[in-house]
C-alpha cells in the first residue's frame, strides 16, 4: 500500500506540472496583455514597461514559468508588493493582493457548499438507487428513475433561481443564501447554504441514484449471490454483505472526482447564489486575465481531483477484496 502511494503521489505530481504549464502557456495564447489591462486607463509606454518588471513579464515565458512554480515552494519576493511566503501562487496585480490569501479567505465558503452538498446527495442518491433495485419493476423504482432522470434533465441556474423565487420570496421559509463562518454560528452557517445545498444535491443525487440501482442490479443477478442464498443466507446479509459491497466501487469513483470538482469551485452555483468562494475568484479573474489567480485556481481545483482519486483507489480494497492493488 506504501509503495502504491507514492507512486500515485508522484504522478500527482507530474500532472499537477503539466496542468500548471499548460495553463500558464495558454493563457499567453490570448491576444490580450495583462500588463496592459493592469497598467490602466492613463498608461504610458514608461509606466507599462515598469508594470511589465513589477509582473515579471519582460522575461522570457520558460523564465517566467520557473519563478512562479519555485515560489509555490520556497515563496517569493515581489518588491515593493511584499513578501510572499510558501505555497505562494503569485500576486494579483488585479486586485493588489497575493493570491494565496485570497483563496484562503474564500477556501471555507467553498469547503463548506462541498462538504453539505456531498453528505446529502450521497446519502439521498445511494438511498434512493438501494430502494429501486430492491423493488425492480414495482412501483417505487419506476418513481425513483423517472425522477432521476428528470433531475438530471435540470441545470442549476434554473434550478437555483426557482428554489430562491418559491422558498425565499414566496414562502419565506430560508433567508437568501450568505456565508457564516461555522465556529461563529453554526445555526447561520447551515441556514444560509441551504438552499445551495439542496439544489446541488437535487442535480447529483439523480446520477448516484441511477448509478446505484444499475450497479446492484448487475451485482444482485451475479452467481455468487446466488450461491449465497442458496446456501441459506438471509437477504440482508446477502445484500449488504456482497452485493451492496461489489456495487460500491463505480459510486465511490464518481464520489471522489465529484467532491474533488466541488472543492475546486462550484463555479455556477456560487455565481448564482452570489456566493464569493473559489468558484467566484476564478470566473472574475477570466475578463481581467488575472494569471496568477487563474493559474492558483486551477492548480488547486486539480490537486483537489487527483488528490481524491489516490484516496479513492485506496479504499477500492477496502470495499471490494476483489481488487488489488498492482
Amino acid at each position: 500500500m506504501l509503495r502504491f502511494l507514492v507512486r500515485r503521489t508522484l504522478g500527482a505530481l507530474v500532472i499537477l506540472l503539466i496542468i500548471s504549464a499548460v495553463t500558464f502557456f495558454l493563457f499567453y495564447a490570448v491576444p490580450r496583455d495583462p500588463a496592459r489591462l493592469a497598467c490602466g486607463k492613463l498608461c504610458t509606454p514608461e509606466l507599462l514597461q515598469q508594470v511589465k518588471a513589477n509582473m515579471g513579464m519582460d522575461e522570457s515565458l520558460p523564465l517566467q514559468f520557473w519563478h512562479w512554480l519555485t515560489a509555490i515552494f520556497v515563496g517569493r519576493d515581489f518588491g515593493g508588493n511584499g513578501y510572499c511566503s510558501a505555497p505562494c501562487f503569485g500576486y494579483s496585480f488585479t486586485k493588489q493582493e497575493m493570491v494565496t490569501g485570497m483563496i484562503a479567505d474564500r477556501l471555507p465558503l467553498t469547503l463548506s457548499l462541498a462538504a453539505g452538498a456531498a453528505v446529502l446527495f450521497l446519502i439521498i442518491g445511494v438511498g434512493l438507487g438501494m430502494v429501486a433495485a430492491v423493488k425492480r419493476g414495482k412501483a417505487v423504482d419506476k418513481i425513483a428513475s423517472g425522477a432521476s432522470l428528470l433531475a438530471s434533465s435540470m441545470q442549476i441556474y434554473f434550478i437555483g433561481y426557482v428554489a430562491m423565487f418559491l422558498l425565499v420570496n414566496q414562502l419565506g421559509l430560508l433567508d437568501n443564501p450568505n456565508y457564516t463562518p461555522f465556529t461563529k454560528n453554526p445555526v447561520g452557517w447551515a441556514s444560509g447554504l441551504i438552499i445551495p445545498w439542496l439544489v446541488l444535491s437535487l442535480i447529483f443525487t439523480a446520477n448516484y441514484t441511477r448509478m446505484t440501482r444499475s450497479q446492484l442490479v448487475d451485482q444482485l443477478g451475479e452467481d455468487y449471490v446466488r450461491t449465497a442464498r442458496a446456501k441459506g443466507m438471509s437477504g440482508r446479509s446477502v445484500f449488504f454483505r456482497f452485493a451492496w459491497r461489489g456495487a460500491m466501487g463505480p459510486i465511490v469513483t464518481i464520489f471522489g472526482i465529484d467532491l474533488g470538482v466541488l472543492i475546486g469551485g462550484a463555479m455556477i452555483t456560487e455565481k448564482v447564489f452570489s456566493l464569493q468562494g473559489i468558484g467566484t475568484l476564478a470566473v472574475d479573474a477570466v475578463p481581467s486575465s488575472d494569471l496568477p489567480m487563474l493559474l492558483g485556481v486551477t492548480v488547486l481545483a486539480a490537486g483537489a481531483i487527483v488528490l481524491f482519486n489516490i484516496a479513492v483507489d485506496a479504499v477500492y480494497a477496502l470495499i471490494d477484496p476483489r481488487i488489488r492493488l498492482a
